[in-house]
């Protein structure tokens, strides 16, 4: 690979500096999707309705600041970084005004509200798209809202957790004598965020070529069912319903008690059975009937995972790690948070961002994960305050002073 790196501080451009974007979004899946794109430089302005913002400004995990006086939710924090909010009620005639006039200028629009929210005021794509034609409107809904595929379950509200349980998700997470259990806290919320950002670019590259924007339609659903892809297409090919609890396609797969933690593993094929074999100093395994197969060797998990774990009892993780990896056998450890901001790797591939938080300090949030060769890296700048930049955005837009004293007289601002 050629070397395209450039030295420490050489100014480089994000690769979506000039890109305007509307967040008309509330909780995770909106925000996390402009959050991606402001990382990779969009300008996003989050409207939030005034005196309440979004709900997650009263989410935790909450810390109290150094100054004793303000309590901050760290639920916000996590998806608002490199944003400007506005407050708009865009339930009110001028609210609704200013917001036809930003989506006017703007590239993008994302909303992750109940479907028809908007388009009940008068802000839908079909009325927004007649005043911007090259407009992207985005929407994330727990079911999906373009018109041609309409389903039974379209109207229905959701939160991520009911995504992952009608995907099928959830139906895989856990033991099988017990109750299904949930994965990520919000994983259904940021896949879709980052399936609707997947959906930006393909419509922005259209844009292109066509010059008219297009409606991007996300369902949690949807994209939760795409991410359980295996135990769908296992049913398919096979007409047996995977469950949780043990694997029976391959094995060993999981997490194995060493002398101080977890170490996962994964054996796909024989031949990587073969170097682990090798490497715990049990070659007599490769031909036993227990453990000659994939399917052999998670048939009789009780059998092997003893034998794995005593060879682990006396090793820490990382020496399991080393020693596998030495054979040729991929392995990691099962790493808590602590560890993570410790690790190394972590430090080398700057997935931590530092953040001035003007109440906080500095604090550190997880990088969006995409790196480009000759990109600028991500910015810093904290979630804004409740309406912080209300009055640089709508003076572009040719709102007055005047005329902002007047809209927050009247609640609209």
């Amino acid at each position: 690979m050629p070397d395209t790196a450039k030295p420490m501080g050489t100014e480089r451009a994000r690769p979506l500096e000039g890109l305007v974007v509307l967040g008309a979004e509330q909780f995770i899946a909106g925000p996390y999707c402009t959050m991606l794109l402001a990382d990779a430089g969009a300008e996003v302005i989050k409207i939030e309705r005034p005196g309440v913002g979004d709900p997650r400004r009263t989410i935790g995990p909450y810390v109290m600041a150094p100054d004793g006086k303000s309590r901050v939710s760290g639920g916000f924090l996590e998806y608002n970084r490199n944003k400007k909010s506005v407050t708009l009620n865009i339930q009110s005639p001028e609210g609704k005004d200013i917001l036809r006039r930003l989506a006017a200028q703007a590239d993008v629009l994302v909303e992750n509200f109940r479907p028809g929210t908007l388009d009940r005021l008068g802000l839908g794509y079909s009325q927004l798209s007649e005043i911007n034609p090259r407009l992207v409107y985005a929407a994330v809904s727990g079911f999906g809202q373009l018109p041609e595929y309409q389903g039974p379950y379209s109207s229905w509200p959701a939160f991520d957790i009911v995504a992952e349980a009608m995907g099928g998700v959830m139906h895989m997470v856990g033991f099988a004598d017990r109750p299904p259990l949930t994965t990520l806290y919000g994983l259904a919320d940021t896949y879709s965020g980052l399936v609707t950002a997947f959906g930006i670019m393909q419509a922005l590259w259209a844009r292109e070529r066509t010059g008219r924007g297009q409606f991007v339609d996300t369902s949690m659903y949807d994209a939760m069912l795409a991410i359980n892809e295996r135990a769908l297409a296992a049913y398919s090919l096979t007409g047996e319903v995977p469950g949780r609890g043990r694997e029976t396609i391959q094995g060993p797969r999981g997490a194995f008690l060493a002398k101080d933690g977890y170490v996962a593993l994964n054996i796909p094929t024989d031949d990587q059975w073969s170097r682990l074999t090798t490497a715990i100093g049990r070659p007599e395994l490769i031909e036993d009937e227990r453990t000659r197969s994939g399917p052999a060797r998670a048939a009789n998990e009780d059998f092997v995972r003893p034998i794995l774990e005593e060879w682990m009892s006396g090793l820490t993780k990382a020496e399991v790690v080393e020693r596998l990896l030495a054979a040729g056998v991929p392995a990691g450890p099962v790493q808590t948070a602590d560890e993570i901001f410790a690790c190394p790797h972590v430090a080398a591939r700057r997935m931590l961002v530092d953040i001035e938080d003007p109440r906080l300090g500095t604090i550190r949030m997880a990088r969006t994960p995409v790196r480009l060769s000759n990109a600028g890296e991500v910015e810093g700048r904290p979630a804004p305050g409740l309406g912080e930049h209300t009055g640089e955005v709508l003076s572009r837009i040719g709102v007055a002073p005047a005329e902002l004293e007047a809209l927050q007289a009247k609640g609209v601002i």
